[in-house]
């Protein structure tokens, strides 16, 4: 049984590196996610975060280095990264749903393709049909969990750019990956929708404090990538900037070898109604500025994680 006192690893980035042709993007990247952990990561434009991102994904492996996923099996040594996986699960800025199904049909489908084949819907009809209405029931819970219950029988062009992304949220909460991957996920969203979003990943924060307090592992970890400083402090509980300003030098380089992270410091925790004081936001977001995303500062990065 995993307590606060023994984290259980649900990410491992070992030394991971990533170039494209000679244009050198990310060098040395470790960064180890405890389970329950809801991940920050910022950083200025063109710093690859993304980057990251689609490596944790499996889209555009590594250079070097490898990135480990770690289930909640006590004696899983961790899985190599080799390529996109039902373990991993993403949720872009431009959500894709199929305009000609419903809320629940676009969440439901991933567990469709998932667990059946085209021959298991054709010739085993009666187990599909038992296995769909499941498939659907687990759909319908993960709606009600983004605060979209209402609205399972909608199709996109009938919901709201924000509800459209809340569905996108359950699609890849559905699949019950170990790790939930978030790019800029709000940004093409208006204020007020945006901080109803930032709510609905502090109820699932907020289900995962229950669950350790009940002595089960926390069900959602997540890195969030977001250009909002204020975002970033509100909805992570560990905040991760990554910089392309280091002072690579001090190393041995001869040429800038890639971004590389020099911040790591946990955030304050909110409750989903707190009331959001942005005071309370300032040392941090000042401390971002001034150790992220400053151009004229160059210290070593972060040698080891907090």
């Amino acid at each position: 049984m995993e307590t606060e006192t023994s984290p259980k690893l649900s990410l491992d980035c070992q030394s991971v590196s990533h170039w494209f042709g000679t244009k050198k993007v990310l060098h040395d990247i470790n960064l180890s996610v405890e389970r329950g952990q809801f991940v920050s990561l910022v950083g200025p434009s063109g710093c690859g975060k993304s980057t990251l991102l689609r490596a944790i994904v499996g889209t555009h492996l590594p250079r070097k280095g490898e990135i480990l996923t770690l289930s909640q099996d006590p004696a899983d040594t961790g899985t190599k990264v080799g390529g996109p996986g039902r373990d991993r699960g993403i949720v872009y800025q431009h959500y894709s749903l199929f305009p000609f199904l419903t809320a629940l049909e676009n969440v439901a489908l991933g567990l469709k393709l998932d667990e059946t084949s085209i021959g298991f819907r054709t010739f085993r009809w009666g187990a599909w049909r038992k296995l769909r209405k499941k498939h659907l029931k687990q759909a319908a819970d993960f709606l009600d969990r983004v605060k979209l219950g209402d609205a399972i029988h909608q199709y996109p062009h009938e919901m709201s750019g924000g509800m459209r992304q809340r569905v996108a949220i359950a699609q890849a909460l559905v699949m019950k990956p170990e790790i939930i991957l978030l790019d800029e996920p709000f940004g093409a969203l208006d204020e007020a929708t945006r901080e109803e979003l930032q709510k609905a990943l502090l109820l699932l924060f907020a289900e995962n404090q229950e669950a350790k307090k009940a002595g089960k592992a926390p069900p959602y970890t997540l890195i969030i990538v977001t250009h909002e400083l204020n975002e970033a402090i509100y909805v992570g509980d560990r905040l991760i900037g990554l910089s392309q300003y280091w002072d690579w030098k001090t190393e041995g380089h001869t040429e800038f070898p890639g971004a590389s992270i020099v911040y790591d410091q946990t955030s304050p925790v909110f409750e989903p109604h707190d009331i959001r004081e942005f005071e309370v936001f300032e040392d941090q977001r000042n401390a971002l500025r001034n150790e992220v995303f400053n151009p004229d500062r160059w210290e070593p990065r972060v040698s080891h994680l907090k």
